[in-house]
């Protein structure tokens, strides 16, 4: 038995050891590669120590029966899990800034280097003009020499067209919809070609991500490395995704893929396996034609794209700066779709004959970082499982640890906790438990059905559009979802309650009282997000400060002025500080005046105090000038670092405020 072979005094200096690491490592720098080497190898000691007690202490004899059948699988699943957990952490031991690269090209561009020409490529379905504005011109408002717009419409819109027409970008579509997005994209291709054979480079945008002013001055100075095929951005968003949203953390808890895209994606960087991650990128033409274009066949051509050019000697670079903005999933349909495809894509790009698994051409390990993509999503039904070990103990006496259950306290809780504080660490606070969980438990039934279904059935499924720029104005509460989280809280709390009445003091049944605990906080959190709040405002807020001058017009016919200082904006309102307000009647009109933008029409929507809330009411124009304004240097208007003691005051106050 590895428990009594390992005595408890080595163990208590295993942990004593591994967390005197993870103290002097949480005062360390998390950029210094000796810190990062250090606090991870202290995390997956424990979690190799956990795992091997786990194998060799609490499986039951392999029996053509439901309670070792369970036990089995269950350890199966936490297998596929742990070894994720410790190739994530092999992997952040290294990460990558290419800034001072990036500096260096936007330095020789801006001093008159040539500039090479971009085609940007804005690919839409059934997005609406409020959503594909913003994007359009704020794309056509970039500061480059040399660029050209194509609005690739899959809807085939007369008015989007006609738009395009107004604005000056170019307007492409087709007779149909072959391929989805990698059509779209192919039908650009294609397109662009014909003027001078196309430009040199490609930029893609998705239809909802309007681009910084400075995007391609910080990203094409990066293609003077031959080898460079892609150069990705992060994706960064205005608005605040369902789990953010729901648990009222949007100013406090990041969303869900901070942590990937700002500290995986720079560590597979420094690997060399980046991945495009489809926006906010731009592609060499010539590596396109390499590979015949962007990859089809399956629901997910980005991650696609970087693997077929591998092969190929070219690499994917992640540019680790937010050089765009765009919408997050708004509702939990949307959201739980999303990740199914990214799911089901990582899949089908795996079984292709070409694929990083099949094909030929990829080094050892460019295989293994997509392997340790693909136990990401193959590792989802774990989660599932979590949460049905403690109904299984209760209601069915079907235990999922067997041996001693209360050794999980010497083995299984160090490991756990050293790794949370790791996690929390090497993501400056991106990653979090009960947050975190709570973002994979949403998701873990659909992506787990997705992955079965796959099993038979990997190819030949319609691509998604997620939908954007709905009205989410009133509450929505998903029963479905709800009656789940909900019976499976009231499940557990009865069986919670049984226990306690029964007095049970074994060590199965204690050790189930603390996994009933935590797993009702889950649930609990689970629940609150799938009654999902209104959301009132159209269009997101951003802070800004700026002198501003409000012209109203009285019941006389006079104008008269007041100064102020605007708190923040949007594209259809200002919130103005003014020590004048009270001069201020709620239903006056007139227009406001800020430096960058002009005069612009109003309605004085409310006043509180010192606030004045202006309703805009712009000509096209003056639209165009505030999606400039705001969209091309965009202010950070949701938490891009989470705020765990705010984050989980929240959380409480949801629970039981409402």
């Amino acid at each position: 038995m590895f428990a009594e072979f390992l005595d408890g005094r080595m163990l208590m200096q295993i942990n004593a050891g591994a967390f005197l690491v993870a103290l002097l490592c949480l005062r360390g720098d998390r950029r210094r590669p000796i810190d990062r080497w250090l606090f991870g190898a202290a995390a997956a000691v424990m979690l190799m120590v956990y795992y091997v007690w786990r194998f060799n202490d609490t499986l039951p004899e392999w029996r053509m029966e439901f309670p070792s059948i369970w036990s089995h699988a269950f350890f199966g699943f936490e297998s596929l899990t742990i070894a994720y957990t410790l190739i994530s952490i092999v992997t952040l031991t290294r990460t990558s800034d290419h800034s001072a690269a990036a500096n260096a090209g936007e330095a020789a561009l801006r001093q008159g280097r040539e500039a090479p020409a971009v085609d940007i490529f804005i690919a839409t379905y059934n997005e609406g003009l409020d959503v594909l504005e913003k994007t359009i011109v704020a794309a056509l408002a970039i500061d480059y020499p040399n660029f050209r717009v194509w609005v690739l419409d899959d809807t085939r819109r007369d008015w989007l067209r006609d738009f395009c027409g107004e604005v000056g970008a170019n307007y492409v579509t087709r007779p149909d919809n072959a391929h989805a997005k990698a059509g779209n994209l192919n039908n650009g291709l294609r397109h662009s070609a014909e003027i001078d054979g196309g430009a040199p480079f490609i930029m893609v945008l998705d239809a909802d991500f309007a681009p910084n002013r400075n995007i391609l001055l910080r990203i094409v100075g990066l293609f003077d490395d031959p080898k460079v095929g892609v150069v990705q951005t992060p994706q960064f968003y205005y608005n605040a995704d369902p789990i953010q949203y729901n648990l009222r953390s949007t100013e406090c808890w990041v969303d869900e893929q901070r942590a990937f895209f700002d500290v995986m994606q720079p560590a597979k960087d420094a690997w060399g396996t980046a991945f495009c991650i489809g926006t906010s990128f731009v592609v060499r033409r010539d590596a396109l034609g390499c590979i015949g274009g962007f990859p089809i066949g399956t629901v997910t051509e980005d991650i696609h794209l970087t693997y077929k050019l591998m092969p190929h000697g070219y690499v994917t670079r992640w540019l680790n700066e937010r050089l765009s903005v765009g919408l997050s999933a708004e509702g939990l349909p949307e959201y739980i779709s999303q990740r199914s495809r990214w799911g089901l894509g990582t899949i089908q790009v795996a079984l292709t004959a070409d694929g990083p698994l099949r094909g030929r051409g990829y080094t050892l390990r460019q295989r293994l970082h997509y392997v340790h993509g693909l136990l990401h999503w193959l590792s989802r039904p774990f989660t599932l499982m979590l949460l049905a070990g403690p109904l299984l103990y209760w209601y069915l006496n079907v235990p999922t640890l067997y041996g001693d259950p209360m050794e999980f306290l010497a083995f299984g809780v160090p490991a756990l906790l050293l790794y949370w504080a790791y996690s929390i660490w090497i993501t400056d606070s991106r990653a979090m438990p009960i947050f975190t969980e709570v973002t994979q438990i949403v998701a873990s039934m659909a992506v787990s059905a997705t992955l079965v279904s796959a099993v038979f059935k990997p190819f030949g499924r319609p691509f998604k559009v997620t939908n954007k720029g709905l009205d989410r104005s009133k509450l929505v509460i998903h029963g479905k979802f709800a009656a789940f989280y909900g019976a499976l809280f009231a499940l557990c709390a009865l069986g919670l309650a049984r226990a306690v009445a029964a007095d049970g003091t074994a060590g199965g049944t204690v050790f189930n009282i603390g996994w009933t605990v935590i797993s009702m906080i889950l649930y609990l959190a689970s629940l609150l997000v799938c009654f999902e709040l209104p959301r009132p405002r159209k269009e997101e807020r951003f802070p800004h400060r700026e002198r501003a001058r409000l012209c109203i017009y009285g019941a006389d016919g006079m104008a008269r002025e007041i100064d102020g200082v605007t708190r923040d904006m949007s594209c259809n309102g200002i919130a103005m500080i003014s020590n004048d307000a009270v001069m201020v009647e709620p239903g006056g009109t007139g227009a406001v005046w800020l430096a960058d933008l002009g005069w612009v029409t109003c309605r004085i929507a409310r006043t509180n105090g010192h606030l004045i809330g202006i309703e805009l009411h712009p000509d096209m124009a003056a639209r165009h000038r505030l999606i400039r304004l705001l969209f091309s240097e965009p202010a950070h208007n949701i938490a891009d670092r989470g705020r765990p003691a705010v984050a989980i005051a929240q959380l409480l106050r949801r629970a039981f405020t409402g």
